[in-house]
């Protein structure tokens, strides 16, 4: 597979000169959330009518080369699955794409019922993709030659099989429903990790709304510790040390570095290495007096209880509706509208088409397609078939 790779700012002439005249381009990119604490961006790889090119952001700022043909509307860029690829490339490299044909979107709304890109190519093209490193650290440098040629292979049949996909959108009267959907995407921006809100890290552990308050306060600790650890190694925290391991943790409560070790789960070298210090932290809570003790946190009133009945009544009819336009088009439920815009409606009431279109979350062509039925169905009455 041939490929050039980018890795030295003196190639950016090229790669721009390359880019330059395309009229479109294939994009996909990789990150190392999987195994490094900052999901950064590792590499992009694009491909043209002419070559492929990947590019290594760890490298240098490719930023400035690359904005002029990935927000140039004229440029169409193909990709599949979009939407954290472009929310990172908003935060990395201050790219805010236009020109969007996703191939993912364009499948699922044909009503496809496998939508990723291995079994989409292999179903249409016959083209079998390897999944040797799907979950490889494309941090890592230097990266081996198999491990460019696996991330070229993401982009370089995406032209081929947009175009499989376009003839059927086009015959199905619903390339404007994709168009739509990818002109939303183009909007996707960063908005922070989820480490880095207010919610109460013991919220997002299995299990740990049957702890104590003291259990909770120990498990708080421990994460804590762990997440110190993790951005200190550049891992990803499960990789330093797993939820249920943290959890067994504060349940049997090891006095010393040789107990925590035999916790299933707990690494060996990380007990010796850092388990004092957990070991104590945990010390400092079980000490604390109960007033000083934070429990796992309830809900609060806002937002969270159940919606009135008249809404949830209102909610279910239309959900029922929506049911019926899914199975008559082919294409699943939630792509065709989800729960959440469904519950909005059931809650707003709208009783026209202009306001329909003032829901939150509602795309113009899903109003196009269902907004006669959800509007009779709020108002009770029988929609004529076309």
């Amino acid at each position: 597979m041939s490929f050039a790779l980018v890795d030295d700012p003196t190639d950016l002439p090229l790669l721009q000169r390359a880019l330059a005249s395309e009229p479109w381009l294939a994009l996909d990119c990789e990150a190392a959330g999987f195994h490094r604490y900052s999901d950064r961006l590792c590499l992009l790889q694009i491909s043209t009518s002419g070559a492929t090119h990947i590019v290594d952001p760890l490298a240098f700022d490719p930023g400035d080369t690359l904005r002029g043909p990935l927000e140039d509307p004229a440029i169409e860029v193909l990709m599949h699955g979009a939407d954290y690829d472009l929310r990172l490339l908003d935060r990395d490299l201050s790219v805010r794409l236009r020109g969007l044909f996703d191939t993912q979107v364009a499948a699922a709304l044909l009503g496809e019922r496998s939508l990723g890109l291995a079994a989409l190519l292999e179903l249409h093209l016959g083209v079998k993709l390897s999944k040797k490193f799907q979950r490889s650290d494309w941090a890592r440098r230097p990266l081996p030659e198999d491990m460019l040629e696996y991330a070229a292979s993401d982009t370089i049949h995406l032209r081929e099989l947009a175009d499989l996909l376009r003839a059927r959108l086009d015959q199905a009267g619903r390339m404007t429903w994709v168009l739509d959907e990818c002109r939303f995407l183009e909007e996707a921006r960063w908005e922070g990790d989820p480490g880095d809100d207010l919610e109460d890290p013991v919220t997002r552990v299995r299990g740990a709304r049957d702890l104590t308050p003291r259990e909770v306060a120990l498990l708080r600790e421990a994460l804590i510790w762990r997440d110190k650890i993790a951005r200190a190694r550049d891992k990803a925290p499960f990789r330093v040390a797993g939820d249920q391991a943290l959890l067994e943790v504060v349940v049997r409560r090891p006095g010393t570095p040789d107990q925590l070790a035999e916790v299933r789960g707990f690494n060996r070298a990380l007990a010796s290495q850092e388990g004092q210090d957990l070991l104590e932290r945990m010390a400092r809570v079980a000490l604390l007096p109960d007033g000083y003790i934070v429990p796992y946190p309830r809900r609060t009133g806002t937002g969270t209880g159940r919606p009135a009945p008249d809404t949830e009544e209102r909610a279910l009819r239309l959900k029922e509706a929506r049911n019926r336009r899914a199975d008559d088009l082919g294409i699943d439920r939630g792509t065709l509208l989800s729960n959440a815009v469904l519950f909005e409606i059931a809650r707003l009431e709208p009783r026209s088409p202009d306001e329909l279109d003032m829901v939150p979350g509602l795309r113009h062509w899903q109003a196009e397609v269902l907004g006669e039925t959800l509007l009779a169905t709020l108002n009770k009455r029988k929609v004529v078939a076309r």
